[in-house]
């Protein structure tokens, strides 16, 4: 019962830190294509997807590596916040100065170089905060991530917007974002040293070892990174910054969902690690449940999106974004599928198999990349929906294969049972307010309260029943 309130405190705070992420880009995103306009939209999104895929490659392979290894031995953990905060400096700069190489050498005017530029200095703080992170995901610690992250996101949202409410422009966006990212890294710096006995030494043999460990977590989150922002880059050579932006007003509707996925995964990555050496029931146990409370969110929302997408593109940014409908609605079906990824890719690592994820992400992205050059050439928007689709497909069909082959195969029923219920009940109360059309912002109310008695109701359910709650906890 400790171990699952545990899980569920670090969760939360996962969530928490990932869901304010995800609101302030979220709010950001939509005040930007209606102070600035699309075109604006268009030139921050491209710069912020050079920062993440240069960060990716500089930092997250040593996050996920470390994360892994102080679980297994917490007792390395002062060898690894100071070789692997000097490592990560390291790699940080030259990470940079490949950012700065690339979007020199393509064809992008100078004031959307310009704020690639100065978006990209935020990999070196970001990057450096990784490190600390990694530490209090391995000691199972996560609300000290979301105490020093959330008030920050919020204030530089306030900040951000006043300033676009000055007439700043989308560069100076960037200097704020790469200050905010400055004071993140210093409070976390804070909150670690009680917990860690600092050794202000490099261990050489350490470096040289880790870098060696770390190639195949590189390999992996560095096409990962790419994959997740192919669509946007093949849409800013082949499209226009208006296309980029429009594109990026839809990924960002889906990133609540991938939010909340990859907090409660990387909240349930040390158990996974610790699980390895339980056997493989217990694995089995906890990535199914974990597939199951991603389900319940995910089905439900892709059938909100399906009957209201329009209705809320044109709520959130303006009536511009209506035509990206379709575009919204193939994007979206990739919720069926990214629950079962997202948590064997997890899966996979914890059990020595990064291997695998290095090879799906290489299949992926290569054919990604080619399709999307085809697709986005011939359709545009819409062909660079489909592709995200078509990925999303492609990893998926290689995640199940290989844990069916390495590891174990799955219980679909016990999978599908709770999401498709809460799936079918809303079907008919969307379908209603449809009908009805009233006001979004009532709808989205409405249906937001029956999907969490819904889903209230099976919690209690799995927990024992109303009987079991009242004699065990309530009484």
């Amino acid at each position: 019962m400790v171990e699952k309130f545990k899980f569920i405190s670090n969760s939360l705070s996962m969530i928490l830190n990932r869901l304010a992420q995800s609101i302030t880009a979220f709010v950001l995103t939509a005040s930007i294509a209606r102070t600035l306009g699309t075109e604006a939209l268009g030139q921050y999104l491209l710069a912020y997807s050079y920062y993440l895929i240069f960060v990716g490659i500089a930092s997250q392979g040593l996050k996920t590596l470390f994360t892994r290894e102080l679980a297994r031995e917490p007792q390395k953990t002062p060898v690894y916040l100071m070789s692997g905060t000097w490592l990560q400096l390291i790699f940080s700069f030259f990470s940079y100065a490949a950012l700065v190489i690339v979007v020199f050498l393509l064809p992008y005017s100078s004031k959307t170089s310009t704020v690639c530029y100065i978006m990209g200095l935020t990999i070196v703080p970001f990057a450096l905060s990784n490190i600390t992170e990694a530490i209090f995901q391995a000691k199972e610690k996560m609300h000290l991530i979301a105490i020093a992250t959330v008030p920050i996101y919020i204030l530089r949202l306030i900040i951000m917007i006043w300033a676009m409410q000055l007439k700043y422009g989308i560069e100076y966006l960037g200097a704020i974002q790469f200050f905010s990212e400055i004071l993140i890294l210093i409070i976390q710096w804070i909150f670690i040293i009680p917990l860690v006995k600092i050794q202000w030494q490099i261990d050489r043999s350490f470096v040289f070892n880790t870098i060696k460990e770390a190639r195949t977590f590189f390999a992996i989150e560095a096409m990962a990174v790419v994959s997740g922002r192919i669509q946007i880059l093949i849409l800013s050579l082949l499209g226009n910054e208006l296309l980029v932006g429009l594109f990026g007003g839809i990924a960002q509707l889906l990133q609540p969902f991938l939010i909340i996925a990859n907090s409660i995964i990387l909240a349930i990555f040390p158990r996974f690690s610790k699980a390895v050496e339980q056997g493989r029931d217990k694995q089995r146990q906890i990535a199914e449940h974990i597939i199951e409370i991603l389900l319940i969110i995910a089905l439900p929302l892709y059938l909100g999106i399906l009957l209201f997408g329009k209705d809320l593109l044109v709520f959130i940014y303006n009536t511009s974004f209506a035509e990206a409908n379709i575009a919204l609605s193939l994007a979206a079906a990739s919720l069926l599928f990214l629950p079962f990824t997202r948590s064997l890719s997890y899966l996979l690592v914890a059990n020595g198999f990064e291997i695998v994820n290095l090879r799906e992400v290489v299949i992926t992205t290569t054919l990604g990349s080619l399709g999307g050059v085809v697709l986005v050439s011939h359709y545009q928007l819409i062909g660079a929906a489909l592709i995200a689709l078509l990925m999303t497909i492609f990893g998926f069909i290689q995640y199940i294969y290989f844990t069916y082959t390495r590891l174990f195969s799955l219980n679909l029923w016990r999978i599908l049972c709770r999401p498709l219920i809460i799936t079918i009940v809303m079907l008919p109360i969307l379908i209603l307010l449809q009908k009805l059309n009233l006001d979004f912002i009532f709808t989205l109310i409405i249906a937001t309260c029956a999907y969490s008695l819904f889903v209230i109701y099976l919690g209690i359910g799995a927990f024992g029943g109303f009987r079991f709650l009242w004699l065990k906890f309530l009484k």
